[in-house]
């Protein structure tokens, strides 16, 4: 196929001109695809020919154009064969303009018989799906001479380590919506109605793209969702909407070639597209000749439609997901971050082999640390490549409420905040209309990143190159921290002075009892931070909270009980401090210098650290280099460190704004092991919100698991039971089973692979039926709906994973304390 860039006329000519020039001597042959439509210039004899071509073509760059340069090859007239031999590869010229040549672009190969021929015969191989060509791989072409290997960025996997600059990126069309490093980040969701229903499938695209929504995807099964593409653009369009959408297509290569002549994209997820629905041990050992068998199969039902959107101008995204992986790549990398790349890169190849670039990744998973590397590594693949393309973000089967948009910001945010990502879409268990808030406020999180960070510095993490470990820290055992994630809360002396016991512990999560004694529960505080000098009354409550024991940290002042720990500012400590049971607290801004942090630590001893910045701009780039500061200084870099973010009320802001904010800075430092805690304020989050956020927020940054974890998906039109609801019963059910993961799946497309990050899985199998899965084993089929819950909760049991939720404590009042006891 040769497509040239329509302003340049000289190039028209030259590649005119070559063409009629191949077919006069005889040399040209056309091949058909199944529309009729011409797709592709079979130059059946002489390489040398497509060579000519080639040269003649970019002999005619624009005066004050900069020479193009081949990828895939070091020059023209390099790795072409006689066409006896095996066929030529497709050489893409590109310019550092952009797409000056564009398209300058030829796949010469020997005709379509002679190809067919060098197919290998040891193993049958499946034949295409009706209503498709069969497509020749072109695995057995030359190999391309390799272009030298990029130099990586000084970030690794991202443009700079010490500031946000957006990854550069080509510029994919979706209908009317631009994707890339030169557009806004566009928002996306994904319909939850029955595609076929062409009335409610427009009313709710039409909701979601007036509340700021860009790209709408929608579920296509089979051939009835397929057709009802084109009359739900239609409508669109009627209406005046040009909103495009996108055709979620998993299993149905057929299916996928009939809604590309209606949609403005495709998604495939190659962990399914080709294998089909899932098994995972028909493999006990993979030779490279069985790699290179599979791989050719891929591309025999891939590529026609890598074709047929090439030929219609529309895009497409290659979407890994976690826990689909095809069985080939988990037997090959297990279930990782490196299979999830090595799945994107084959597919991602093949559309380069057909000249094809029009497309965009994603690499979802439900755990926003594996997702977060995964993308990472992504990049990093692509920077070795010299690759472009832009990047989807998502955190997949996030959940609902708060816990799902806290997940998805630590995940995409993290990635957002160092300059990656185009496009985003926050999975949530709700109406799709609500995904759109959150994903306007992590396109906020990015625009004002951008240009945000410190002067460059060294990072000894190795963080860079790939994940790391948990800092090892010298917990104290004067004050009740919490290695897995402390969880810190803030109060003034003059309102710790008027609470009642029972005020204490609703303020703090505390148990009481109805003996009067105060006791942790799972959602406790770890420590206490008191702001002013403590009166009296206030040192009577701090001393209740010592008992518990909850941790109290208090400046320098009168009325200290012991057991206190006494928090100092870094650059303040310019003497020896005398040692006292609970110590003391450095209080850091992460703009200290290194002589400033050994001095301070070498005086103070603390028990732990508290870095509270100035401001929350470029937070995460102070915060790494503040890390970095202290690793380098022997004796502070095993000291606990609490992140302490603070964010007043600003016009405009709302709770969705300042929750994907907030998970987005505090995320991007957890997922890289920065950080062994929390402290934070928010004027327009409650206490009791702040706590319960700052519990999740640990919990999807993996490091605290407090509660049961559920990995729910959005729903969509395949979804065969209402799914908010059965997650509500769920949870209701099951909700007191910290470290159980449960994931509550619509169908069998979000079955047993996207359930690698749960214990048990709730599985749609048909209607009013439900499969019960530990791990990626189904172990009942077909249970009732109705029984269904109760049936998870046996599993659950026969599995020692359960235990009795606490009774339900009716509230008495209680004589000896004046407060309200629990029984």
């Amino acid at each position: 196929c040769l497509r040239v860039t329509p302003r340049c006329r000289p190039l028209k000519q030259a590649v005119t001109g070559a063409r009629l020039q191949a077919k006069a001597t005889g040399l040209g042959a056309m091949s058909k695809t199944t529309s009729g439509r011409t797709s592709g210039l079979a130059v059946a004899a002489c390489g040398a020919s497509a060579v000519l071509l080639t040269r003649s073509a970019l002999s005619f760059v624009p005066a004050g154009t900069a020479q193009p340069q081949l990828r895939g090859r070091t020059a023209a007239g390099q790795g072409y064969a006689a066409a006896t031999d095996l066929p030529v590869q497709a050489a893409e010229a590109s310019s550092s303009t952009g797409s000056v040549v564009g398209g300058a672009a030829m796949l010469a190969v020997a005709g379509l018989g002679a190809a067919r021929a060098t197919r290998r015969t040891r193993r049958p191989r499946a034949a295409a799906p009706r209503g498709q060509s069969a497509v020749v791989p072109c695995a057995a072409a030359a190999a391309p001479t390799a272009p030298a290997t990029p130099a990586a960025p000084a970030g690794g996997y991202c443009e700079a380590a010490e500031k946000c600059v957006r990854r550069p990126t080509r510029t994919v069309t979706v209908g009317a919506v631009k994707i890339g490093s030169q557009h806004r980040i566009a928002t996306q969701t994904m319909a939850t109605t029955l595609t076929h229903d062409v009335e409610a499938t427009v009313a709710q695209v039409k909701r979601c793209a007036d509340l700021g929504v860009d790209i709408v995807r929608i579920t296509v099964q089979g051939m009835r969702e397929a057709k009802a593409c084109e009359f739900i653009k239609k409508r669109l369009l009627e209406d005046g909407y040009t909103t495009p959408l996108v055709a979620d297509i998993h299993f149905t290569p057929k299916v996928a070639m009939v809604a590309a002549e209606h949609v403005d994209k495709i998604r495939v997820n190659p962990g399914n597209f080709v294998d089909g629905r899932k098994s995972f041990d028909t493999i006990d050992k993979l030779s490279d000749e069985d790699i290179k068998e599979a791989q050719a199969q891929i591309e025999e039902v891939f590529a026609p439609l890598v074709l047929k959107l090439k030929e219609k101008n529309k895009a497409l995204r290659i979407g890994v997901n976690h826990g689909s992986l095809a069985e080939r790549i988990l037997f090959q990398y297990g279930d990782s971050p490196e299979g999830m790349v090595a799945s994107a890169m084959e597919f991602g190849e093949i559309c380069r082999k057909y000249d094809y670039h029009n497309f965009v990744f994603s690499m979802k998973s439900s755990n926003p640390k594996v997702m977060v590397e995964a993308y990472r590594q992504l990049a990093r693949e692509m920077y070795k490549r010299n690759w472009d393309y832009p990047l989807h973000l998502g955190v997949t089967e996030a959940g609902g409420g708060a816990d799902g948009r806290i997940k998805s910001a630590v995940g995409i945010g993290a990635l957002l905040i160092d300059g990656l990502g185009d496009t985003v879409r926050v999975s949530l268990t709700e109406d799709p209309e609500f995904e759109a808030k959150p994903c306007l406020a992590l396109r906020g999180v990015a625009e004002a990143s951008v240009g945000t960070g410190v002067a460059p510095f060294e990072e000894p993490s190795g963080r860079r190159a790939g994940p790391v470990a948990r800092r090892d820290c010298n917990f104290p055992l004067d004050v009740p921290l919490n290695a897995d994630g402390s969880v810190l809360s803030s109060v003034t002396a003059e309102e710790l002075a008027g609470f009642d016991k029972k005020a204490l512990c609703n303020r703090f999560g505390l148990r009481l009892r109805q003996d009067g004694d105060v006791q942790k529960d799972w959602k406790s505080v770890d420590a206490v931070v008191v702001k002013g000098a403590l009166t009296e009354k206030a040192a009577a409550n701090v001393k209740m909270l010592l008992e518990v024991p909850v941790g109290v940290v208090c400046a320098p002042g009168d009325n200290l009980p012991e057991g206190v720990t006494v928090m100092y500012d870094a650059d303040a400590v310019s003497a020896p401090i005398a040692e006292r049971v609970g110590g003391c607290a450095l209080v850091c801004t992460g703009e200290e210098s290194p002589e400033v942090i050994a001095k301070a630590v070498a005086n103070a001893r603390p028990r732990f650290m508290l870095l509270k910045p100035k401001s929350q701009t470029g937070v995460t780039f102070l915060a790494r280099r503040f890390f970095a500061t202290i690793a380098a200084c022997g004796d502070a870099k095993a000291i606990p460190v609490m992140l302490w973010f603070s964010y007043p009320k600003t016009e405009g802001m709302t709770e969705d704004d300042l929750v994907i904010k907030s998970s987005a800075d505090f995320g991007s430092l957890f997922v890289d092991s920065f950080g062994e805690g929390m402290l934070w304020e928010a004027d327009l989050l409650t206490h009791d919100n702040l706590i319960e956020s700052s519990f999740n927020l640990l919990q999807a940054a993996r490091m605290r698991i407090s509660k049961t974890e559920f990995i729910s998906c959005p729903s969509c039109g395949r979804t065969l039971f209402n799914l908010q609801d059965t997650t509500a019963r769920i949870k209701a059910r099951t909700g007191h089973l910290p470290g159980v993961r449960i994931a509550v799946m619509g169908c069998i497309v979000n079955g047993p692979g996207e359930m690698a990050d749960a214990d048990f899985g709730y599985v749609g199998s048909g209607v009013g039926k439900i499969d019960l899965y530990v791990k990626y084993d189904c172990v009942k089929r077909a249970i009732p709906s109705e029984d269904a819950v109760e049936a998870l909760v046996d599993l659950i049991k026969e599995h020692g994973r359960w235990s009795e939720p606490a009774e339900e404590e009716e509230e008495v009042e209680s004589s000896s304390t004046g407060a309200v006891a629990s029984m």
